[in-house]
């Protein structure tokens, strides 16, 4: 199981409806994006790292773990705005106002990225993909999900056991030798997956599926409560971010 699934299956918000923890992540997400990078932008980040490290209980290693590797993305995007190709400086030069518009994108990312990992962090996908077909999604692609996503942890320990058998066989000892066992772990992964997949239609097949997987979903109910909370938060920190926009020089 990969970090983040662990951390949802064991978060204090684990009991909540999906429906909740969409409204106050998704929502920070969408406020992000469409409020001004400064400082409505600063503001989401600032909620959703106390919502994450207080309400939600995340570990804060663990968070940075899982939020490194999108804020490598962010900053990479925002480098690109640094610098401009062609004109009359030269074929590159820095851009008119690189370091602020860097600036306002990184913000923008890195608290949209915030507000996904809290619905990531507090909703197992176990949780929310069974109820996507009373939300009108066809039921064969979530079934076609579903086993993707349990497969995908049987195929990332299959490669875990290869690789720790190739490393103890010396396969990594030169550059050549990591190549080879490299190639040779793509190749047994790849038969193992069919071989996993075909096993898995077998099964299916012998207790009688009919096209829909039958799966036991924990019973939880909307939270009037904290959905309203949520919306609250929400619109007082757009209200919040535009105030003080309006008073910047």
């Amino acid at each position: 199981m990969l970090p983040i699934d662990a951390a949802a299956h064991s978060s204090r918000w684990r009991r909540r409806h999906p429906v909740d923890k969409a409204v106050l992540g998704l929502g920070l997400t969408v406020l992000a994006i469409s409020l001004p990078p400064w400082p409505g932008a600063a503001l989401v980040l600032v909620t959703a790292l106390v919502a994450l490290l207080g309400p939600a209980g995340v570990p804060g290693r663990r968070l940075w773990r899982a939020y490194r590797v999108p804020l490598g993305f962010c900053v990479t995007g925002a480098l690109t705005l640094l610098v401009q190709v062609g004109g009359p400086d030269g074929f590159v030069s820095p851009a008119p106002e690189g370091p602020l518009r860097a600036g306002e994108l990184l913000l923008r990312t890195s608290a949209a990225s915030l507000g996904v990992l809290l619905f990531a962090f507090t909703t197992p996908m176990s949780d929310l993909l069974p109820r996507l077909v009373r939300a009108g999604v066809p039921a064969p692609l979530v079934d076609v999900a579903l086993v993707m996503y349990r497969m995908s942890f049987l195929l990332l320990d299959s490669v875990r056991r290869i690789g720790q058998a190739q490393a103890a066989r010396l396969g990594h000892t030169t550059r050549a030798a990591s190549w080879r066992s490299l190639g040779g772990l793509g190749a047994t992964a790849f038969v193992r997956s069919f071989d996993r997949a075909a096993r898995l239609q077998a099964g299916l097949a012998g207790r009688g599926y009919d096209g829909t997987l039958r799966v036991l979903v924990p019973e939880a109910r909307v939270s009037v409560r904290f959905t309203a909370v949520s919306l609250l938060l929400l619109a007082a920190l757009a209200a919040v971010a535009l105030l003080l926009e309006s008073r910047m020089p």
